[in-house]
């Protein structure tokens, strides 16, 4: 049967105008038409979306799953857990796809294989397995990461990675603002011979690199050694974002770290997820002393053109990406440029572009609705009416 969203306003992604006067046809879960006329199959449903707007669902492209809350925290609730926020970002905020930036115990590979098998309904995802890092390295108390010591030690790792299935491989090459007083984000880890020996096993095996770094010399590091994505870049500079623009890599600012602290905080979402998270003060402290930079170097590569997508580095995923997108027009994107950073550019970063992140003829039908036009204020992206999954709806709040 073919599903017909008519009396919608489409945000296809593509154009930033707005098309009225449309409807799209779905069969078989892909986009097949997009016209005013109705088929001429007389097997179809109609879907009246009221003037609502429609557009692809969105992206989190730095996600990871809940840390332990305590040691005893078993291996099986924390996927549980897992899952179930990956399903609740989809049903609850339209969150169709997800990258990860390090699971213990390759939970995120697990969920990818139940989603992508039909046996539970979640978004789209792409694995890391761990995250790996030094001895001493970056938010080790995450669980989420494996720590690795020189040349072979990373390789070995990076192998290990590669049986279980992972789709990329996340390195850390320096050190974060969430961690120890030893874990500085202005400190980079991995010596030259370590970057060596990971990236020439992650090109000869054809697996992409994503880039914790989080300071200039880490971040002309990855790019220069190949890195798919950079990830954080809290302190850049000008040579940084010129590499970034010649080579065509991608910058994934995770604004949340830095900015979502109470004192920081502007509206009741925000409000509501810093206290929840409870930081202690001195992480308070270091979010809020890294803010400045960071927002100065998102806005210099956003204004310089660098490719760019939403990733948030929060949890959970029903909120996260949401807070992301606030945070990105607080600091002077416009609605069109972060509502494509989490569409268009998110799934072409996840290796998904040529099947979802725009709404065109022989994509894949992951689309939300949403009651007001996100283009006049991101927030009304919280306004989800519809969730629709490979061409089926799976939430419906109308």
């Amino acid at each position: 049967m073919l599903i017909i969203l008519s009396n919608a306003i489409i945000l296809d992604c593509v154009k930033s105008d707005p098309i009225t006067g449309n409807s799209i046809v779905i069969e078989n879960g892909r986009i097949v038409d997009i016209s005013h006329k109705l088929p001429k199959s007389v097997d179809y449903r109609v879907i009246d979306l009221e003037g609502a707007y429609v557009l692809p669902g969105i992206w989190d492209v730095h996600i990871h799953p809940k840390y332990p809350v305590s040691a005893t925290t078993s291996i099986a609730d924390q996927t549980v857990q897992f899952g179930k926020d990956l399903m609740e970002g989809l049903t609850e905020s339209g969150v169709v796809g997800v990258r990860c930036g390090g699971a213990a115990h390759f939970m995120d590979v697990t969920w990818r294989r139940a989603f992508d098998s039909g046996s539970y309904i979640g978004p789209h995802i792409s694995a890391s397995g761990y995250f790996l890092t030094t001895t001493g390295g970056h938010f080790l108390t995450s669980g989420h990461t494996r720590e690795c010591d020189g040349p072979y030690g990373f390789v070995q790792a990076i192998r290990d990675q590669i049986k279980h299935e992972v789709n990329h491989i996340k390195l850390n090459l320096t050190g974060g603002i969430m961690g120890p007083f030893w874990d500085r984000h202005w400190h980079s880890f991995l010596l030259k011979e370590e970057l060596d020996a990971a990236f020439a096993i992650c090109n000869k095996r054809g697996y992409k690199v994503m880039a914790h770094a989080a300071n200039p010399e880490a971040v002309k590091d990855a790019v220069k050694f190949g890195a798919h994505s950079v990830e954080h870049g809290y302190i850049m500079d000008s040579d940084c974002i010129q590499m970034l623009l010649d080579t065509g890599t991608w910058y994934v600012p995770t604004l949340g770290i830095s900015h979502l602290t109470p004192r920081q905080a502007t509206n009741e979402w925000e409000s509501t997820w810093t206290k929840n998270r409870n930081l202690t003060p001195d992480l308070v402290e270091r979010a809020e002393d890294a803010m400045g930079e960071h927002r100065k170097w998102f806005r210099k590569a956003l204004d310089a053109g660098v490719k760019m997508a939403v990733g948030s580095d929060v949890y959970p995923l029903k909120d996260s990406a949401l807070l992301e997108m606030g945070l990105w027009v607080r600091d002077g994107a416009t609605p069109w440029q972060t509502i494509i950073a989490a569409t268009k550019n998110a799934a072409d970063l996840s290796g998904f572009g040529n099947l979802l992140g725009t709404i065109e003829i022989g994509k894949i039908a992951d689309l939300i609705v949403v009651k007001d036009n996100p283009m006049e204020d991101i927030q009304h992206l919280r306004q989800l009416l519809m969730v629709i999954k490979n061409g089926d709806i799976v939430s419906d709040k109308r």
